[in-house]
């Protein structure tokens, strides 16, 4: 096997160059780095971080090269100096893979002059200055400056510097654009005016979010195109959010796109680390052998935009690390090549350093689980920015509760779901998804006939595809429920109440009932089902004499059904996950994890044990698994800066030993040593005395 620099060698300006480019730096410049900033010291950040990529500012907004595209505006400060070029040259002889970046979402003065028709127009008329930047214009995504201009741009760059890509960053627009050509063209091809709010119940919102779908993914194509003109072995590759993958035609995106960059820089308000790795499992969701990469900043992500500072090491390394657990390729991005604070440098030189020692394991493996979360993004492409985190909030709440549960999980989209996918894995949780289409809900009806189960929650399938309510439940007979009464919310002060003796119901110690929660749904159980819990009836949270119960408990809250071909099924018809991501009620916890182990029907075949908070993930090769253990144990997990690492004490990972195997040995990747491990019951079980930020078990086969 090549060692990964003669890898990088042999695929240098080739084709699959990509797969060698598995550590990125990105370089953002500012005006005035031409007379200000050091590139030596930037060749010696890609040594030190060993990184095998970069990611370096060509154009768009400001080149940083003599372009000589009119109206493609050159930095004042360049003189007669070629940053671009320089930094291309300077990586190249390093051996790395170069991509360069443009920006197209502004510009100066003399091209909003000469080319009006590039500017954005708001809803009540008025053509866009920046929001941040009032001196300029922003630009509408969806006509001819990005379709007849930046082609200009992207062909110069190509055909003048040695590249592998070229990646777009803010190149989707931002929002609705009024203009007079977005106004007609969507006119003609929808039948409908421009939709002034994001609503998913207004027709015309669906068709502009379709519309816009269809006008980006063109655009990747012809960009692409004009990519490989110039050079055939080079890409255009397009930047992208963790939900972008809803915003295009996948087949195009997996035609023209080999590997796919997620611009997530770091975690905003209460989110946990956790929503670092995540991404890797929404890529994954939807191409399963893709490379994915995450790109993380080196300052805090807030509302604030610092985007010239530095957070804390310890949270740099976090989210660089929990990415790659779960497959992310690390990427980290600098603003400004001018470093008065270099205290980013040694975090990202060792969680890159991390990655490297990692990765010919992380090569021999790859992402398994039993059990999977359906992401829904049906659903989510009918939603804008402002109401699409509420749209995730089930699933949000659902992965915390796994997460909390030490279960290995992976995601599949339900755009990307096929028999054979969904067949990998023993139970499939659906946290909420309303918008399913027919042919959906029959291969999930068929994976349970097939044996598989599955945990749904929510308003799932209430809605078809095109989200038009559906006549009563799409998956109800398959889950033994009837509609009663169609959903309402929110309400206060709602109970469910332990029903009868049921493994979804065990551990609740004395309690007759918990809290429920804001929208429930009525439904009726079939004859063979049983009802771990019941809807206790709405009764006042006010005047308080006045808090008591009316009525006994008799409408299911949860419905549990085994099926004659080995699958089971549970339904809990009310929002458990998006209460749990606001409330994180323990009882709630217990309840999805419950379900998920009663629907898998036996042991996980990775169970760990200790008192820490990790995420898990499991990775499986020819010759062995991986079981890392990244630890979210730490005051700050749900609010950052993290400002130090907590380590944790002893911790168990006990495998169950694959038919036709025996267990071979065990080794701590990260602490560099044998682990002690014992065998008992077809199972492994491996002994991890402590960890830092993040340990790999990996236990052999022969």
């Amino acid at each position: 096997m090549l060692d990964a620099k003669a890898e990088r060698a042999t695929n240098l300006r080739t084709a699959d160059w990509y797969k060698s480019a598995t550590r990125w730096t990105q370089l953002t410049l500012a005006e005035d780095d031409p007379v200000k900033f050091d590139p030596a010291f930037w060749i010696d950040v890609f040594k030190r971080t060993k990184s095998n990529a970069a990611c370096l500012s060509a154009g768009g907004y400001i080149a940083y090269y003599p372009s000589k595209v009119q109206y493609h505006y050159v930095s004042k400060f360049i003189g007669d100096t070629d940053p671009f070029g320089t930094l291309v040259d300077g990586a190249r002889r390093l051996g790395m893979h170069v991509m360069a970046r443009v920006d197209p979402h502004a510009i100066h003065q003399d091209a909003a002059d000469a080319h009006p028709e590039w500017i954005a127009v708001d809803k009540e008329g008025n053509k866009r200055r920046h929001w941040a930047f009032p001196e300029v214009w922003v630009t509408c995504a969806y006509g001819d400056y990005n379709q007849k201009f930046m082609p200009q741009v992207l062909e110069e760059i190509a055909r003048d510097y040695d590249i592998d890509a070229i990646f777009a960053n803010r190149w989707q627009g931002h929002g609705v654009c009024y203009c007079d050509s977005c106004r007609t063209r969507f006119k003609a091809a929808s039948g409908f005016d421009l939709p002034l709010v994001s609503d998913a119940e207004d027709p015309a919102w669906l068709a502009w979010s379709a519309w816009r779908r269809q006008v980006l993914s063109k655009l990747v194509v012809e960009w692409d195109e004009v990519v490989k003109a110039v050079k055939p072995h080079a890409s255009f590759i397009p930047n992208m959010g963790s939900v972008s993958l809803t915003e295009f035609d996948l087949s195009l995106i997996e035609k023209h796109c080999p590997f796919l960059v997620v611009d997530d820089q770091g975690r905003r308000g209460t989110e946990s680390i956790w929503m670092s790795g995540r991404n890797g499992k929404r890529m994954r969701a939807t191409f399963r052998e893709r490379p994915a990469i995450l790109i993380t900043s080196i300052g805090p992500e807030e509302e604030h935009r610092w985007k010239d500072s530095v957070t804390t090491g310890p949270e740099i390394e976090a989210w660089i690390t929990n990415g790659a657990a779960h497959g992310m390729l690390p990427w980290f991005t600098k603003f400004n090549g001018v470093v008065p604070d270099e205290r980013w440098v040694e975090p990202v030189a060792d969680a890159f350093a991390l990655h490297a020692a990692l990765e010919p394991v992380l090569n021999a493996t790859v992402p398994t689980a039993e059990i999977a979360l359906l992401d829904p993004a049906t659903t989510l492409r009918h939603h804008g920015y402002e109401t699409r985190h509420k749209a995730e909030a089930d699933d949000l709440g659902f992965y915390r509760a796994l997460i909390e549960a030490k279960l290995p999980f992976e995601l599949v989209s339900d755009q990307a779901m096929t028999a054979d996918m969904l067949d990998t894995f023993k139970v499939i949780v659906v946290a909420n998804a309303p918008c399913l289409s027919d042919a959906q809900c029959r291969m999930l009806s068929d994976y349970v006939a097939r044996g598989g189960s599955l945990v749904v929650a929510g308003e799932t399938a209430t809605r078809t595809e095109d989200n038009e309510p559906r006549n009563g439940l799409g998956l109800g007979e398959l889950l033994g429920a009837r509609l009663a009464a169609p959903v309402r919310g929110p309400v206060k002060n709602t109970y469910v109440a332990l029903d009868g003796d049921h493994p979804i119901n065990a551990g609740f110690g004395g309690a007759a009932r918990i809290i429920g929660g804001t929208r429930l749904i009525g439904v009726e159980a079939a004859g063979d089902a049983a009802t771990p819990f019941l809807y206790v009836p709405d009764f006042p949270d006010l005047p308080m004499e006045e808090v008591y119960v009316r009525g006994e408990p008799t409408a299911a809250a949860v419905i549990a059904r085994e099926h004659t071909g080995g699958g089971r099924t549970v339904y809990i018809p009310w929002n458990i996950g998006a209460i749990f991501k606001d409330v994180l009620a323990a009882d709630h916890q217990r309840l999805m994890e419950n379900a998920v182990r009663w629907a898998l029907a036996r042991p996980s075949a990775v169970e760990v044990a200790g008192k820490s908070v990790l995420d898990v993930a499991w990775r499986r090769g020819r010759d062995g698994d991986a079981v890392i253990l990244f630890n979210l144990t730490n005051p700050m997990m749900m609010k950052g800066p993290i400002r130090e690492v907590f380590p944790v004490g002893r911790q168990t990972v006990s495998i169950a030993v694959p038919e036709g195997k025996r267990f071979a040995g065990a080794r701590l990747l990260v602490a560099d040593r044998e682990a002690k491990a014992e065998v008992a019951d077809g199972r492994v079980v491996v002994e991890v005395p402590g960890i830092d930020l993040l340990e790999v078990a990996h236990i052999a086969w022969a």
